[in-house]
């Protein structure tokens, strides 16, 4: 069978972001799509790096399937690799071109993966940014935005919250009466962010690096079932609303409270499913006490969120980033594993690194 791409063969790279959802995405039906819409800071160094080598088969290969090698860290990884083949499977009618190259996808993070820290939303946001570009490569014709918005819709494929990663400083997933433009299928820019929410800090505390005892994706099925998921959507999309006008606003106080409590409902609703099950452990806890006690003594404007693991997300504003990161320091780190924290900051979004 004579191979369209013949001779064809190339390299490309993307670094793309993690990100923390401030209103949190949990629950969904069809293929990846959201039971409530969702917003989120994107992150600038919780990332995952991915680069995509593809060379068009010999002839008569050409249409034989997905073809990959997969590397993470350095190492194969058969439980990742199997992962992304059938991932690869799933997107042939949206890329075509896939099953007539060989492809070798290499990928680290900076950060440990699958201890809630969504790395899953920055390594498929960063292999759909590859998956995209060599598409245009091949064919053309995207305009930047409508390679953003199918590199977006591509990642929810793979992870849903990775479709947040590809947009710069805060994103929203799902459709919202009050967000133009918002969409099921992919995320959107969220506009007219406040400049002081554009360098919000977010330091994380790795309060345990182990591998989660659930998956996001077993929770999400989770919700199915769950005695309290109706009012739980029509919570989030109340939340959404009121969160995206603080964040137009600049107002700090009202956006901490919103995303408190979004972070507490979500593991509630965790501790309410059939099975239940938690994620959050003793010392998760204790810093969440410690931070509100500190807020509450000193005034300061340092807020906690968490995604679906016993990590903490630490919010604050870049001006008061002297006061916090002391404070950590002092009385926060003796709780991380090995005391080790994140320092990060809401960031400027994917980078293309190769190609």
């Amino acid at each position: 069978m004579s191979n369209p791409f013949k001779n064809i063969q190339g390299e490309v790279g993307w670094r793309s972001p993690s990100n923390i959802a401030l209103v949190k995405y949990w629950g969904k039906y069809g293929n990846q799509m959201p039971q409530n819409s969702s917003v989120s800071f994107t992150l600038r160094n919780a990332f995952t790096e991915t680069i995509v080598k593809y060379a068009a088969k010999p002839e008569g290969k050409a249409a034989s399937g997905i073809d990959l090698s997969f590397f993470f860290e350095g190492s194969t990884n058969p439980k990742f690799e199997d992962k992304i083949r059938k991932f690869l499977d799933s997107i042939i009618p949206h890329f075509p071109f896939l099953p007539h190259f060989t492809l070798e996808v290499s990928s680290h993070n900076s950060f440990p993966h699958s201890t809630g820290i969504a790395s899953s939303a920055s390594s498929m946001s960063a292999l759909a940014l590859c998956l995209t570009a060599i598409e245009n490569s091949l064919d053309g014709g995207l305009h930047p935005a409508q390679f953003l918005e199918k590199a977006s819709m591509i990642s929810r494929l793979g992870s849903g919250s990775a479709c947040r990663s590809v947009y710069p400083y805060a994103a929203v997933w799902g459709k919202h009466h009050d967000v133009a433009f918002s969409s099921n299928e992919y995320a959107v820019p969220l506009d007219q962010l406040h400049p002081v929410f554009q360098s919000f800090k977010d330091a994380i505390l790795i309060v345990s690096a182990d591998e989660k005892s659930v998956s996001s994706r077993a929770g999400h099925a989770l919700m199915e079932g769950n005695p309290f998921a109706e009012s739980r959507y029509k919570q989030a999309s109340t939340n959404l609303s009121r969160i995206a006008e603080y964040l137009k606003e600049g107002d700090i106080q009202n956006f901490g409270e919103i995303v408190e409590s979004e972070a507490l409902t979500l593991h509630a609703l965790m501790m309410c499913s059939t099975p239940s099950y938690m994620l959050m452990l003793p010392n998760t806890l204790k810093i969440i006490e410690l931070i509100k006690s500190f807020r509450s003594e000193k005034g300061v404007p340092l807020y906690f969120t968490l995604d679906a693991g016993p990590n903490v997300h630490l919010l604050y504003p870049a001006e008061n980033a002297a006061e916090v990161e002391n404070f950590i320091r002092q009385e926060l780190l003796s709780y991380c594993e090995n005391g080790r924290v994140i320092y990060d900051e809401v960031g400027s979004g994917p980078i293309k690194i190769k190609g």
